[in-house]
């Protein structure tokens, strides 16, 4: 089985999912498994040319098309990760082609949030084409209901959270003490987190917020906490993976203020941490926890109602241990072990088909 997804040179959760299924899926006695990247390094010479913005992505596709007629053949299945619109076609579509030709099986794992908007706009790139997969997998319920609408089969593996790499720690007494990573970009609307911070410190002067990611909304981000007046907020940028274990264990709530999504690591790993979630109800996320069982919930937008809730949380300890004890439970359910069998099923079921037609 050949994996093909971005490397971690790009900063994203489809990478971390890629690293954590190459690591897993490599130590399975009955499978081969190799790699290649969306993003290659470009070899030396041409190394320079990756700072020149359109070029790099040129030069960066024609280097992993070449990749794929190279090294595709050698695999019986081809499993291919794909977020919406550009990214598809760039990174989706060429393997498809190619495995066509090679007469190879091919996995599409598609994992953008964005999927509706996507199938509904590019009408002629996704449907017709994503019928020639042999099988489509996304990562939530959400996302094969979405599929679904479009005529589309579909089925749910979720993502892998590594439990053992987060430490599980009772909030009690629960502290006002803030968190968010999720990337400074519109669809996961930050700039509503901090609104909502902003009233939970009129209430509770002593409150921080520390926001773990960088995006290009950052100086944005940045100047609308000054300017409505907040104290104690921090402004990270990038944190690696191995250091948001330590991160999550520092908090003890955790805000979310998405407008789009799928199934967010940041619930996942909240769930494994025992920090607090408070959400909104953005994609996927309402099928992963649910509301005033492992997670408070409220509607897209409603930077008032992420407020009330995380206040509710810091009046309400009882509320908050059972949130908390209730979302690690729900934590075992994207650990390898609950994933694995799926995996390996889907692969076996590909094998003992016939091979796929051009």
């Amino acid at each position: 089985m050949c994996l093909v997804a971005p490397s971690l040179d790009i900063y994203g959760g489809q990478a971390r999912q890629a690293v954590r299924l190459l690591t897993t899926l490599g130590a399975e006695d009955s499978l081969t498994v190799g790699f290649i990247p969306h993003n290659p390094r470009l070899p030396g010479p041409l190394r320079v040319l990756s700072k020149v913005k359109y070029l790099r992505t040129i030069l960066t596709t024609t280097h992993y098309v070449i990749l794929l007629a190279l090294r595709m053949w050698r695999y019986d299945i081809v499993h291919v990760f794909s977020a919406s619109y550009w990214s598809y076609i760039l990174s989706a579509v060429p393997p498809l082609i190619l495995a066509k030709l090679y007469g190879k099986k091919i996995i599409l794992n598609y994992r953008s949030g964005e999927a509706e908007d996507h199938l509904r706009k590019w009408p002629r790139t996704t449907v017709p084409l994503m019928k020639k997969f042999d099988a489509v997998v996304v990562p939530s319920g959400y996302l094969v209901d979405v599929f679904a609408t479009f005529g589309l089969a579909s089925c749910a593996i979720s993502n892998i959270v590594e439990l053992e790499k987060f430490k599980y720690r009772d909030r009690t007494p629960l502290q006002p003490r803030f968190l968010c990573s999720r990337l400074l970009e519109p669809l996961y609307n930050v700039g509503n987190v901090i609104r909502a911070f902003h009233i939970i410190q009129q209430r509770i002067p002593g409150a921080s917020l520390t926001i773990a990611a960088d995006g290009w909304q950052r100086a944005e981000l940045e100047h609308l906490a000054k300017a409505i007046g907040l104290r104690n907020t921090s402004f990270l940028g990038f944190v690696p993976f191995e250091k948001m274990p330590t991160l999550y264990d520092a908090h003890d709530i955790y805000l979310i203020g998405n407008d789009i999504d799928n199934m967010p690591a940041a619930v996942t790993e909240s769930c494994a941490s025992g920090i607090l979630i408070v959400t909104t109800n953005a994609g996927g996320i309402p099928y992963l926890v649910q509301h005033e069982h492992s997670a408070l919930i409220v509607q897209c937008g409603d930077y008032q109602g992420l407020a009330r809730e995380a206040m509710r949380l810091l009046d309400s300890p009882l509320l908050a241990q059972r949130l908390s004890m209730n979302a690690r439970e729900r934590a075992r359910d994207f650990t390898w072990e609950r994933v694995r069998d799926k995996w390996l099923a889907l692969y076996q079921s590909l094998m003992t088909e016939k091979p796929s037609g051009a």
